[in-house]
């Protein structure tokens, strides 16, 4: 995974994801980075460069997600699962807030954003739309809670 400043699905993450791996955006524009209280958030594939997303919109409210970086390991346990749209300010804004789904609202935890295309499930009702990065208008978001952090 990259981290890079920005925000999700930016040119810069596109770029990184189209490469082949899963981008994280933080700073000022961005998310948390992984442990961190507020949103990190992860962007990649489902259908196409590694697939690192293929299996995401399986995950199920309680299954747990690993993150393993620096000789630390997070594991998230999935909440909750949305829907962002790419033509919907509002949308955008709940996915990338600092606390998933709730703008404005100050983060008392880490929260983890897992994000990957909804593109059958766009094309499958007869929206072919995308946008200038070639995003399609949906994404699938997994919405997580830090549980557990551990030297590795």
């Amino acid at each position: 995974m990259i981290a890079y400043r920005g925000k999700t699905d930016d040119a810069a993450g596109t770029r990184i994801q189209n490469r082949g791996h899963a981008a994280s955006p933080h700073g000022p524009r961005g998310g948390a980075g992984a442990g961190g209280i507020g949103n990190y958030q992860v962007t990649a594939h489902r259908l196409s460069s590694t697939r690192a997303f293929l299996d995401l919109p399986d995950l199920e409210r309680g299954d747990r997600v690993h993150v393993t970086a620096g000789g630390t390991r997070w594991t998230y346990q999935v909440v909750s699962t949305r829907s962002t749209s790419f033509r919907s300010a509002r949308s955008l804004a709940a996915q990338r807030a600092a606390v998933p789904g709730h703008p404005g609202r100050q983060p008392e935890r880490a929260h983890i954003t897992l994000s990957t295309c909804a593109t059958p499930e766009d094309h499958a009702q007869g929206n072919f739309w995308a946008d200038q990065f070639d995003n399609p208008e949906h994404r699938i978001d997994k919405i997580g809670v830090l549980v557990r952090t551990e030297r590795v």
